[in-house]
């Protein structure tokens, strides 16, 4: 565990932020390091300046592939100066996704020691790794492209869940951009123009009454008003408004009709930013074998999106998975309980000698 942790540390160091892009391939070069040191046969893609890292037993297959990525969301300094305190790791990656990152370095590292020792190699393996770097602004250039060149039986996604739940599903994503027209005027007299935001927000009331369905699960439909503009001046009616609607969805809407009601129901013009499809993981004996290793963990979903859910479009059946730390991914408090680093290093190590059965 010390060695995950070290390792763990030395990737929050990198500020790996969309923001600041040579930092995510500085980290990818340390990694590249890491391989390389290892002795491991590894393959480094970049794609439209996003760089990826996979390690597979054998040209473009894997029985399992565990994947996590390197990048990160916006952070001040000091979240990149790692510490530990009550049991837990802090810092901006330190669980979303850096620790995954490091695991699945270690879990690469311990294995192929073990394989060569008694007379194996790389081609014994029975999983690769992948490390992505660009899972936080939608991870087209990491997982999507890379997938592609991967045939693997199943996925883990060392990137969500917990110790106690195993995301076998997530909604789907839909980004949808509001406009509204108005007619601009003078300040002093509103009457003569037409307010866009005005418009914006009377729109915004009559979408919000399609999203009413509440349970105590939450799995529904949802809608978030995230991002306003309007407006230029404060003594002009405004002429022009928009807003950016962020909706999540479950496998019971029609995403197209869903979008067909909501542009019927209001004045201004819906336009389509982004339409992401659900994860479904489905029934695997890899994810048998995993509930079975790990005792009460039980199979749940996330209202969030990830990378897993290109995994369905490749064929590629899978889970999101990981250690422990109190929802706090995003936060000035991001933290992974290294405890629960520990069980989970436990359950993957039985879990990859029972795979290496199963070959």
């Amino acid at each position: 565990m010390d060695e995950i942790i070290d390792l763990t540390q030395a990737l929050i160091r990198f500020k790996s932020m969309h923001s600041n892009p040579e930092e995510i391939v500085r980290c990818a070069d340390f990694i590249e390091t890491y391989l390389k040191d290892c002795e491991a046969e590894y393959r480094r893609l970049d794609h439209q300046g996003t760089p990826s890292l996979r390690v597979l037993p054998k040209a473009g297959f894997c029985p399992v592939l565990f994947m996590s990525h390197i990048d990160v969301v916006e952070g001040s300094d000091d979240l990149f100066v790692p510490r530990i305190e009550d049991g837990r790791l802090y810092g901006r990656g330190s669980l979303d996704d850096k620790y995954a990152v490091a695991l699945s370095l270690i879990l690469l590292k311990d294995s192929l020691e073990k394989l060569r020792a008694s007379g194996g190699g790389q081609e014994d393996l029975p999983f690769g790794i992948l490390i992505t770097g660009d899972e936080e602004v939608g991870g087209y250039h990491g997982a999507e492209n890379a997938l592609k060149k991967i045939q693997a039986d199943f996925c883990i996604a060392l990137d969500g869940g917990g110790l106690k739940k195993i995301v076998v599903k997530e909604k789907g994503l839909l980004t949808l951009k509001l406009i509204s027209k108005g007619k601009a005027a003078h300040g002093a007299r509103p009457w003569l123009g037409e307010n866009a935001i005005v418009k914006l927000f009377e729109d915004y009331r009559k979408l919000s009454s399609l999203f009413q369905s509440s349970s105590l699960d939450h799995w529904h439909r949802t809608l978030n008003f995230g991002i306003v503009q309007g407006g230029k001046s404060h003594n002009q009616v405004p002429d022009h408004a928009e807003a950016v609607l962020d909706i999540r969805y479950t496998e019971n809407d029609d995403v197209d009709a869903l979008i067909e009601e909501m542009q019927r129901e209001i004045q201004g013009k819906l336009v389509v930013e982004e339409k992401e499809p659900l994860f479904h993981g489905g029934n695997s004996p890899y994810l048998d074998l995993l509930l079975e290793i790990a005792g009460d963990t039980q199979v749940g979903f996330e209202h969030g999106a990830s990378d897993a859910r290109f995994l369905s479009a490749y064929g590629i059946k899978g889970i999101v998975w990981g250690a422990d730390g109190d929802e706090s991914q995003h936060s000035q408090s991001e933290h992974v309980n290294i405890a629960s680093l520990t069980t989970l290093y436990g359950y993957l190590s039985s879990f990859i000698e029972a795979v290496s059965k199963m070959k």
